[in-house]
């Protein structure tokens, strides 16, 4: 919704309408207008202070004069004050109910508010009385796209796109619901129009959009890097690295990446990036400096924890760095059940028995406390598992390795590890049950590869849908 060109059409219909009155009033009435008419210039040229001061005397004066309550609820709305203009917009409305600018200006000023279902209702009724109206199909069209309620939008923000196909906006926004609802040809046919009449960095990136969602991925890389060319945002470029991320073109992925967190040092989502496009291309020490790094731009955020924990597996070299990290997480999160695995596995991986100074019994304490906060955290069953088996206490591992497959049966170390348990109990016939189930899971590869490309997915859509992602 467009607020100033809203205020606009209804600001110039009042100057016709009082030029109307003044010119059949008799003097006293004509003294109104010459008030209200200071008022509108006022309003016109963003004096709304002044402007005020003289509508609430003339609404006094003449509570019933619908110019008078529109205009002054005008001047609340843009002074901010939408709470109070609501009143005056809804008494405009009241005295002229058949005027959609006044029903768009009330609704405008509810969805501000915050109040999206009466603001729909103002909307749709102001379609009804001017159903050719460009304005009223855009705003309808836009409050179901602020309601979350895409498919209703569509056919509206259509009928505006129809009356002005020149419109940039809703054309956008238009691209956008198409997308959204899967009419992924009209969407690219649309953008590919509007481009025509204005190229610009963000049709190129909802192009890149619209073909990665249909499976287009080379076009798509394409129309991500010319929008990140034309426009190199911190949210361009980090699509355009993702986009290389998420296809494994790793070298270019780490290039792009490198180059947007040196331009934009505080995103934490870029430096992110970087360190798992480096972990994927097996740089595990640069992947956790990055990611180190990605932690204390944001302590709180769990993001890039999982990450670590996964570069810190094959890199553990620095060690004190990450335990420190996963230390504060925990001390941030002490009812978050995975901080306390990872400062759990912080602790024990690297270091493991070769290390005298190794605690294992926090370590147990720490994995009991985390399953304890969540009982259906796989892995940690697993990683006490393990823990118990280092120990040789195997009886006590067990159960917890089958657990973890009830958890998670694409778990192949749990298997793998509960047949060495068996192994050990003497159950080689189990064992041998557990051995053929791991082999066979090696083998549909539904281990490192294919989880690592379902979490750098989830990282990016996540990271993409954030609240903070884009303006």
């Amino acid at each position: 919704m467009k607020r100033n060109r809203l205020i606009c059409s209804v600001s110039l219909a009042l100057v016709a309408c009082l030029s109307a009155t003044a010119a059949a009033s008799p003097p006293q009435s004509q003294d109104l207008d010459r008030d209200f008419q200071a008022a509108v210039a006022q309003y016109d040229s963003g004096h709304y202070s002044e402007a005020a001061a003289k509508l609430e005397k003339l609404v006094r004066e003449a509570p019933e004069s619908f110019e008078v309550q529109e205009l002054l609820g005008l001047v609340y709305s843009a002074q901010s004050q939408d709470t109070r203009a609501t009143q005056h917009l809804q008494k405009a409305v009241h005295l002229k109910p058949d005027s959609a600018p006044a029903r768009t200006n009330l609704a405008a000023n509810l969805a501000r508010l915050g109040n999206l279902d009466l603001a729909t209702e103002q909307f749709k009724k102001a379609v009804d009385l001017d159903p050719r109206n460009f304005d009223t199909n855009h705003n309808l069209g836009e409050v179901y796209v602020r309601s979350g309620r895409i498919a209703k939008a569509a056919p509206f923000l259509e009928k505006a796109q129809q009356i002005n196909p020149s419109s940039y906006d809703n054309g956008y926004d238009l691209s956008l619901a198409y997308l959204q609802i899967g009419r992924l040809a009209d969407a690219r046919q649309l953008i590919q129009n509007l481009l025509k009449q204005k190229n610009t960095a963000e049709l190129h990136n909802l192009l890149g959009e619209v073909e990665e969602k249909d499976g287009k991925f080379v076009g798509a890389e394409n129309e991500y890097e010319t929008a990140a060319h034309m426009d190199p945002t911190e949210s361009n470029l980090f699509d355009w690295g993702s986009e290389l991320l998420l296809h494994r073109t790793l070298g270019p992925a780490v290039e792009v990446f490198q180059q947007a967190s040196a331009s934009y040092p505080a995103s934490q989502r870029l430096v992110v990036g970087l360190g798992m496009a480096l972990y994927a291309r097996g740089n595990y020490d640069e992947a956790v400096k990055s990611l180190l790094r990605a932690a204390d731009l944001n302590p709180a955020d769990p993001g890039c924890y999982v990450f670590l924990s996964k570069a810190y597996d094959s890199s553990p070299g620095q060690a004190d760095e990450v335990i420190q990290r996963f230390r504060r997480f925990a001390e941030l999160q002490p009812n978050n059940a995975r901080a306390l695995y990872y400062y759990a596995m912080g602790l024990w991986k690297g270091k493991r028995a070769q290390d005298p100074s190794l605690d294992l019994r926090q370590i147990e304490s720490l994995l009991n406390k985390s399953l304890a906060l969540d009982p259906k955290l796989a892995e940690a069953h697993l990683q006490l598992g393990n823990l118990y088996s280092d120990q040789n206490k195997y009886a006590q591992a067990i159960p917890q390795y089958t657990r973890a497959i009830g958890l998670n049966s694409d778990l192949a170390d749990a298997y793998y590890r509960l047949g060495q348990a068996y192994v050990r109990t003497g159950e080689k016939d189990r064992a041998q049950q557990q051995f053929l189930v791991y082999q066979r899971l090696r083998e549909q590869h539904l281990a490192d590869l294919d989880k690592q490309r379902a979490e750098i997915r989830q990282f990016v859509y996540s990271a993409k849908d954030s609240p903070t992602a884009k303006p």
